[in-house]
């Protein structure tokens, strides 16, 4: 299991190939979010508390292994200044079949969409206000809870 929180971009073939190497996957599933562009954003801020989100993260990352064989999970989410088209985070899972690295995946992503101690601003021509959580992102993570 590897959770990274930090500023500095990552090189998604080099994650994903470290959870290729187990001699028991089968499959290897990722998830790359981007920052969009739209609306006049200029750029998007990401705050969180150190310590407490590695911390949340790791949690999560181990329930999903406690929900399905995974061989490996990972969890890379940037904070700081984001310009449109930046990689805002990356979620790998591994597996010996691939539907065990699907759902854990869609596990993870919906959490970090909902749950996640992230706090984000957009910040636009028109000013910044601080992003609210989604009721489809909400919904989506319940589908966990049945």
């Amino acid at each position: 299991m590897r959770v990274v929180v930090s500023e500095a971009d990552f090189d998604l073939g080099a994650e994903a190939a470290r959870l290729e190497a187990g001699e028991e996957t089968g499959a290897v599933v990722t998830f790359t979010g981007r920052v969009r562009g739209g609306g006049g954003l200029r750029r998007m801020v990401i705050e969180h508390y150190p310590g407490m989100t590695e911390r949340a993260l790791t949690e999560i990352a181990g329930e999903a292994a406690r929900r399905w064989p995974l061989s490996g999970t990972m969890i890379y989410h940037r904070h700081g200044s984001l310009a449109p088209g930046d990689r805002i985070m990356m979620v790998a899972t591994a597996s010996r079949h691939r539907e065990a690295a699907f759902a854990a995946a869609s596990f993870l992503m919906d959490y970090l969409k909902s749950r996640a101690p992230f706090w984000k601003k957009e910040e636009t021509d028109d000013g910044a206000d601080w992003v609210a959580a989604r009721d489809a992102d909400e919904a989506a993570l319940e589908r966990w809870n049945e």
